[in-house]
This record gives C-alpha cells, sequence and structure tokens, in this order.
C-alpha cells in the first residue's frame, strides 16, 4: 500500500508543481488582468532602477519593481512568484557591481529567453570595497554620483528604445531631459559643496563613496556596505573619538536602518542626528508625496551643507 501511494505522489506532485507555475505566470506578472495595450513589460531590481526607468519609460512601459518600497535591499529575497513573473517580462534592469546577490540565483533558473537583461552600472568606474570581511567586492551604490546616473540612465534608455523601437523617439526625448537634470544637479552639488573647509562626514552606513569620490568628501562610516551588523565596540569607540576631535556636529543615519548606534554615538559627542538618504528604497508615504531621486538629492544636498558648515 506504502508503495502505491509512493508511486501516486511521484507522478501527481509535479503536475500539481507545474499547474501552479503556469497559473503564476499566466497572471501576467502582477496578478492583474493581461495588458491589451501592447506594451512591453519591464522589470526594475530596485528603487533608483524603478525610478530612472519611470522616468524614461513613462505610460509607454508596464513597468514593476521586484524590491518592496520601504525594504532595505541588501536583506531582500525573491519569492517563487518573483521568478514565475520574470517569465513573462520582456526586459529586466538592474543595477549590478553586487547590489542584487539573489540575481544570479534567479537568471539560471529562468527558462525566458526573450528577456533583455540590462546591467546598468556595468562599465562605471566602481569602488573597491576596502573591508575584506564582507562578501561585497565593489561598493553598490553607484548612482549617487549623479553623473552615474546619468549613465545608468541611458542604458535603460537604449533598453527600452531597443524592446519597444516603436515608442523610440519618446524614450530619447525624455532622457534628453532628464540628462540636463543630472548635469544641473551636478553642478549645484559642485558650486555647494566647494564653499565649505570640513570635508568629513560621519555616516551609519557605508554607501555615499561615489557621492564623496565626485564631491571631495570623505564618509567615516559606523558600519560597512551591507549594515548588516552592528559595529564593534572598538568601532564605536574608533568613532566617537574621532567625532569628538574633529568637532563633528552631525551624525547622519538612513529611514530604513535602525538609528539607534548612530544616536548613541550623537549622544556621546554632542552632535545631533539627521538623515542621509542612499536612495536606495523609498518608503510608500514618501513616494505618494512625490519624492524621487532628484528630489531627495536635493534634500541630501542641504543636510550635508548643514552638517560641513
Amino acid at each position: 500500500m506504502n508503495k502505491i501511494l509512493l508511486k501516486l505522489i511521484c507522478i501527481v506532485l509535479p503536475v500539481i508543481t507545474l499547474s501552479l507555475l503556469i497559473a503564476c505566470t499566466n497572471k501576467n506578472n502582477a496578478g492583474e488582468a493581461p495588458d491589451k495595450s501592447g506594451r512591453i513589460f519591464v522589470y526594475t531590481t530596485v528603487y533608483p532602477m524603478f525610478d530612472f526607468t519611470k522616468k524614461i519609460g513613462g505610460d509607454r512601459i508596464n513597468l514593476h519593481n521586484l524590491v518592496p518600497s520601504g525594504t532595505e535591499p541588501h536583506d531582500w529575497e525573491p519569492t517563487p512568484r518573483d521568478i514565475a513573473r520574470l517569465e513573462e517580462a520582456d526586459v529586466l534592469i538592474y543595477n549590478g557591481a553586487g547590489m542584487e546577490s539573489w540575481l544570479n540565483r534567479i537568471l539560471g533558473s529562468l527558462t525566458n529567453k526573450k528577456l533583455l537583461l540590462i546591467e546598468t552600472a556595468k562599465g562605471l568606474q566602481l569602488l573597491e570595497n576596502q573591508d575584506k570581511q564582507e562578501n561585497l567586492a565593489y561598493d553598490p551604490h553607484v548612482w549617487l554620483n549623479p553623473m552615474n546616473a546619468k549613465k545608468q540612465m541611458e542604458a535603460i534608455k537604449n533598453a527600452l528604445v531597443k524592446a519597444d523601437p516603436a515608442n523610440g523617439s519618446f524614450y530619447e526625448a525624455n532622457y534628453k531631459t532628464y540628462s540636463q537634470k543630472f548635469d544641473a544637479l551636478d553642478k549645484e552639488y559642485r558650486d555647494t559643496l566647494a564653499q565649505f573647509e570640513r570635508k568629513d562626514i560621519v555616516v551609519a552606513h557605508q554607501a555615499f563613496g561615489y557621492l564623496c569620490d565626485a564631491y571631495g568628501l570623505k564618509q567615516v562610516a559606523i558600519e560597512g556596505l551591507g549594515a548588516e551588523a552592528e559595529p564593534t565596540p572598538a568601532r564605536m569607540a574608533e568613532i566617537t573619538k574621532f567625532a569628538k576631535e574633529n568637532n563633528v556636529k552631525v551624525i547622519f543615519f538612513e529611514e530604513l536602518i535602525n538609528p539607534r548606534v548612530a544616536q548613541v554615538i550623537a549622544e556621546e559627542v554632542g552632535a545631533k542626528t539627521m538623515v542621509l538618504n542612499p536612495v536606495e528604497g523609498l518608503k510608500d508615504e514618501d513616494i505618494k508625496a512625490g519624492k524621487e531621486y532628484f528630489s531627495v538629492m536635493e534634500i541630501n544636498l542641504k543636510a550635508l551643507a548643514e552638517a560641513l558648515k
């Protein structure tokens, strides 16, 4: 009896599993009715890629982001449903440089031969991770240098033109508009930050290497690139000593990471805490309020000016 039951399970289980996967993919990515407009399905991995793609694609694409809003992307892992959605996608746009540590596992399991893969950090000059104990070889937060972000958006534009040439002129026009905004943002950062003699900033998460490299600043980070573990007591003491000796006025933290460590150091040295946003992921309420890459970078610039004066 047991042998008969085992044989039935071996026959029926694969059929049930396949049926479930087909059901998931037939829901057309987001579990919604099929898009009859003919728009291409585009998936992005992290918020900056979503924002840049939305700016280029507008209403001509069916756009979805994998990492939910308000989620720290370093800690996120895809679900089977996410993988099923990608089987029906036309384009997958990702950052690269180690940002999506889970991506290779997904790509190895996909059977979607039409999927156009775009790594936007490809070809950019990457900053090596100096902490050899971390799994990340490079700092993946390349978009915090607006000139890098501009190149990433160009790669996205080229991908959409390739996947949907009928709307190519629309994508090209949008890119031209936003490329000028990147140039203006870069100039504003240079002009503003050049006024200050102070160049050191204390940050909770070592995410601002590209921003600092572009504008002559130096980040002193409490935690590493991954921001997964709390700093050791020795590191806390080192940061506290640095802050006292250099009369640091602001300790920066991020909204998506627990600010407790930054608050402890700030209290110890008589500094205040402020948000410096790496634009990895915005909360729903921020998105509904109209915040996006450029507005957040403007807020960051004001925060930096406050800390450096």
